[in-house]
């Protein structure tokens, strides 16, 4: 959980932004809503790692491809940075990271992990949100 202090400062810090930076900075600070506390140490970070793996081993020429099933279209994913907020649902380790699109939109991506034993995996990448507008999807059981 972020505190008070914490908020205002970095909001304070986005105000020295210019107003593109803005917008990202506001898109990025929802990622701390959606944190489990009790995701800590070692696995959080082993989590972390798990994606930054899989962004690594996914991208070619400095891109990702990635099919949006919604809209019917190939994405071109340029890496933008990882979010700090980790939860849990349904088995899997949810997670997110920022991307910029071939039309130069943030693409916020979903990374499924799951654990077998001591390894963590992506299982899956889910389109979030484009430029902060959020697509709805349930991994609960109905």
């Amino acid at each position: 959980m972020v505190d008070v202090d914490t908020l205002a400062k970095n909001y304070y810090e986005a105000q020295q932004l210019d107003q593109a930076k803005i917008g990202t900075f506001l898109i990025s600070m929802t990622s701390f809503a959606a944190d489990d506390p009790t995701i800590k140490g070692n696995l959080r970070t082993n989590i972390s790692q798990a994606m930054s793996q899989y962004v690594e081993d996914q991208t070619i020429d400095g891109k990702i491809d990635l099919y949006d099933a919604v809209d019917g279209k190939l994405l071109s994913l340029t890496f933008d940075s990882l979010h700090a907020g980790i939860v849990k649902k349904e088995g899997f380790f949810v997670s997110c990271a920022d991307f910029m699109d071939q039309q130069d939109r943030l693409i916020d991506i979903d990374f499924l992990v799951k654990q077998s034993g001591n390894t963590l995996k992506v299982t899956q990448a889910i389109v979030h949100s484009i430029d902060g507008e959020e697509r709805v999807y349930h991994l609960e059981n109905n």
